[in-house]
């Protein structure tokens, strides 16, 4: 039996998680929870699973949940960001699912690690944001970080085709999004719900938006290059719109090792929890005769500028990549809520990106206050463009 802490139970992967636990009821156990505020589920999931600690983000909602709960149980909830740390490094743990969302990630993360806890890292905002500092920190704690996103599984298994001074290149591929064909002039009238439909994955709506501006393929290099420790040059995109290969290497001789498969993303949460072993997941399995086409073609900046802002970012480094993380996520918060236009997030992250000095990533705090600057400085982006809107709406009236 594996005792598993799971940070962002109530997310997209936190659910799919959950559903391989509920599936292999002797393999594994939820020890620990944690959420944002989404306390009517958590109550639901406590009730199922019996965790020893849960802890909730946001501290209103965290006293909302205990008022529901008897005295025994109300005592195993924490709130606040201390609360997700100490669920992502309690004892009783042996591995930590890092699913939150977003750079409210990073330090629960840091915390398991610290703890000498193995993490299945879904979390890339972790890597994205100080990925050399979490690396290091994990070789001397001797902690595995076993990847958790379908193209980064999917790299880790086709690694083990060869050695590592024998692979030339990482290919991570990408769907495209919604948006693949379609003229970037008229992206700037999309709503959100057209952005928020992913034509092959069912994810949240912070990761639907990225995979629209192709911003989670930015981070997802970023990623790669700090988890497989390849130069910027050796990680390659390429689009892929049926989301079937979900990621190759190439090596010295020329072989190229393809992963396929459904896009699941139980599968590569399973490999992560159940590593070095494979468990059976009861699902569908792959039919090439009636996947039809596979197909690929590279990138084209122009109509994905978020994805040139990455390359940019890792180039630059030092807090830079915090930076661009931290301004993604307030511009597609802002998008989301309407108040701002499609291609304004990748112009928010550009422009803060340009406002700011660029600094060695030299420890925790320092990209912590990156990160947060960043995010202030992003807000100030996303004022202007809503005034401009405003302002030409004025004018037509």
């Amino acid at each position: 039996m594996k005792n598993i802490a799971l940070l962002g139970s109530t997310g997209s992967i936190g659910k799919n998680v959950l559903e391989v636990v509920r599936s292999h009821p002797g393999r594994f156990r939820i020890v620990g929870m944690s959420v944002g505020s989404s306390v009517g589920l958590l109550r639901e999931q406590m009730e199922a699973f019996d965790p020893i600690l849960v802890s909730v983000a946001d501290p209103e909602a965290a006293e909302r949940l205990k008022r529901t709960l008897p005295p025994d149980k109300a005592a195993r909830v924490l709130a606040g960001p201390e609360g997700a740390e100490r669920v992502a490094a309690m004892p009783e743990a042996e591995m930590t699912v890092s699913a939150m969302v977003g750079g409210a990630g990073l330090m629960p993360t840091l915390a398991a690690i610290e703890a000498g806890k193995d993490v299945a890292l879904a979390n890339k905002e972790t890597l994205v944001m100080a990925g050399a500092m979490i690396m290091e920190k994990a070789r001397r704690k001797g902690v595995r970080i076993l990847p958790v996103d379908s193209e980064h599984s999917a790299v880790f298994q086709c690694l083990a085709a060869g050695r590592e001074n024998e692979v030339e290149k990482i290919i991570l591929t990408a769907s495209g999004g919604p948006f693949l064909d379609r003229d970037p002039g008229s992206l700037w009238d999309v709503a959100p719900d057209e952005a928020l439909a992913h034509p092959n994955w069912d994810m949240g709506a912070k990761i639907s938006i990225d995979s629209a501006t192709m911003m989670n393929k930015g981070l997802e290099i970023i990623e790669a290059y700090h988890l497989f420790g390849r130069e910027l040059t050796d990680i390659e995109v390429l689009i892929h719109p049926q989301s079937i290969v979900h990621s190759m290497v190439e090596f010295r001789d020329g072989s190229v090792i393809a992963h396929l498969g459904v896009p699941d993303m139980r599968i590569p949460i399973a490999h992560a929890l159940a590593w070095p072993e494979r468990i059976n997941l009861g699902l569908g399995r792959l039919n090439l005769a009636r996947c039809g086409d596979l197909s690929f073609r590279r990138p084209d900046f122009n109509r994905f500028p978020a994805l040139k802002l990455a390359y940019q970012a890792i180039k630059l480094g030092g807090i830079m990549p915090a930076v661009m993380n931290g301004a993604n996520e307030v511009a597609v918060a802002a998008f989301l809520d309407g108040r701002i236009r499609f291609p304004e997030i990748a112009l928010a992250v550009a422009e803060t990106m340009e406002r700011t000095e660029n600094r060695p990533a030299d420890s925790i705090e320092a990209v912590t206050a990156a990160d947060l600057a960043a995010r202030m400085q992003a807000e100030a982006v996303v004022e202007a463009f809503q005034l401009n809107i405003e302002q030409k709406k004025a004018g037509t009236r």
